[in-house]
């Protein structure tokens, strides 16, 4: 079995910012990436899935670690400032490096 080591990026953010995000993911070089909804607590208080404006989204973006810092220190860039964001990454093994 071929196993390969790949960036995990996770992106933490406001439901609002999702068709930015895709646009800014796809243009940086993101081969896909997965949206999920996300409910917690953090500095900027407690948000809820409950309504779409103030809900969190939870976006997964699986690549190698050249595309996971670019995608990141953009974020930081133009985002982090104005909107609630978290990023956070970590390595994961893949089987098909290909798709990533």
């Amino acid at each position: 079995m071929n196993r390969h080591v790949r960036k995990l990026l996770t992106i933490v953010t406001e439901a609002a910012l999702e068709n930015l995000l895709v646009k800014d993911l796809e243009r940086l070089g993101a081969h896909g990436y997965t949206v999920s909804d996300a409910r917690g607590k953090g500095a900027r208080g407690a948000r809820t899935s409950a309504w779409d404006t103030s809900s969190n989204i939870r976006i997964e973006v699986v690549c190698d670690e050249a595309t996971a810092d670019t995608i990141a220190a953009h974020l930081q860039a133009h985002y982090y400032d104005n909107y609630a964001m978290i990023l956070f990454m970590a390595d994961v093994t893949v089987m098909r490096p290909e798709k990533f």
